[in-house]
């Protein structure tokens, strides 16, 4: 094969393949908030599709964390919170090690695993970074929040990071931020997921002039956002027909990917005294077939099953998401994941995926927020968080059932 033509083709190929570690991000300021509640976003894209939480008790602070369904999953953390109040997530950077031929890399999971272990506060999480054997093998924007107020974005590399912090008001007039696949330097434009960030910047620009940052609104409206920032194409706009007769759209640089494996959403304590109002929304699976379930750390190890990794390395509600995505993206050949049945999604007879599950999770909303406000009135307490899990359980058992008789638990 001739040379040229050979370098053509793997240039070619390069940047027709986008990166798997290709997550959408954001951070508020509990100074920003309504409720003076920090919040951390992530919308995780990767090559691991069964996701899982996990309840860790092997550090100075126990944690809830978002792993992959693999054998060595409890050695990485991909987001979540601990007993502190003190919670991270991150986003692929591919522009804080330019000219850097640092071979080590790929520990973004294992550092925040050590955050989460170690740290309380923004200034923990800045020495651990500090302190740590350099090179750090990470090239990432590292989103944090505590219970003291911080809230700050960590453009970090193998060697040196910088913080974007939520409280000046000269980065952050909002106190928000938003990150995808690139920090904001001078190799800004060798990074990735820029249609994805215009995406997200519009729809929190929407949530703020609502005044609406509630879970349901934002996963909504992120998560499952299906507007094309570049193109101005809305595929809510013209639905297909029927469910059975299938529509493919190209499926590209929406928030929402074929390689999105779960999305979570920390709600921070207002303060260092009301740590155990803290809470962790996670979405398991494909967003478009799959539902957003709660957990607190305040009710101790146990979770609800159907978040819970069985001895597979699976839990059930991936299970069934990855299930379901399965009529979303049914051509398995030529770069047939590049299209999506939207027909299976949404459609006029509302009997997509994700107009079934939306009643289904907004009885869980409603459960979940007068839970959390009873125990904020002091009427309930964190014990009574088992036996909303209990009943969380047998809901989705029994939805499921009903709606695609799907048996949740055993499958």
């Amino acid at each position: 094969m001739n040379k040229s033509y050979l370098t053509a083709l793997l240039l070619l190929i390069s940047v027709c393949i986008p990166p798997a570690f290709a997550c959408t991000t954001f951070l508020m300021s509990g100074k920003s908030t309504a409720d003076g509640k920090p919040l951390l976003f992530k919308n995780r894209d990767t090559d691991e599709m069964q996701n899982s939480l996990a309840f860790f008790t092997d550090g100075k602070y126990n944690y809830i964390g978002l792993v992959d369904g693999r054998a060595d999953w409890s050695t990485m953390v991909w987001g979540g919170y601990n007993e502190t109040g003190f919670a991270i997530m991150n986003s692929a950077a591919y522009t804080n090690n330019i000219g850097d031929t640092s071979r080590f890399m790929d520990q973004e999971g294992v550092l925040m695993k050590l955050a989460l272990q170690n740290c309380r506060s923004l200034e923990d999480f800045e020495e651990l970074l500090r302190s740590l054997p350099k090179p750090l093998g990470v090239d990432a924007n590292f989103g944090v929040i505590d219970a003291y107020g911080g809230a700050a974005f960590y453009e970090t590399g193998n060697y040196t990071f910088r913080k974007v912090d939520a409280n000046d008001p000269a980065v952050a007039p909002e106190g928000l931020i938003v990150r995808t696949n690139h920090s904001m330097n001078d190799h800004m434009k060798e990074g990735f997921g820029f249609c994805r960030y215009n995406t997200a910047v519009a729809a929190l620009g929407k949530a703020l002039q609502e005044n609406n940052m509630s879970p349901q609104f934002l996963f909504e409206n992120l998560s499952r956002n299906l507007y094309h920032s570049l193109t101005g194409t809305d595929l809510r706009a013209s639905l297909p027909e029927k469910r059975d007769t299938p529509e493919f759209k190209f499926f590209i640089d929406y928030i929402p990917r074929v390689s999105t494996a779960s999305a979570i959403l920390i709600i921070g304590a207002s303060d260092s005294k009301k740590v155990k109002e803290a809470m962790m929304w996670t979405i398991l699976g494909f967003p478009l077939t799959s539902v957003a379930l709660p957990v607190w750390i305040a009710a101790g190890e146990k979770l609800p099953a159907a978040v819970t990794m069985d001895t597979g390395f699976r839990s059930p509600i991936c299970t069934a998401a990855l299930k379901f995505k399965e009529e979303c993206f049914p051509i398995t050949y030529d770069r047939g994941y590049n299209y999506i049945n939207l027909s299976a999604v949404i459609n006029r007879e509302n009997t997509g995926y994700l107009q079934l599950l939306q009643p289904v999770e907004s009885t869980i909303f409603k459960r979940a927020a007068m839970l959390a406000g009873e125990m904020s009135d002091g009427l309930k307490t964190e014990k009574d968080i088992p036996v909303f899990y209990a009943w969380l359980d047998q809901y989705l058992a029994e939805k499921y059932m009903e709606l695609f008789n799907y048996n949740l638990f055993n499958n």
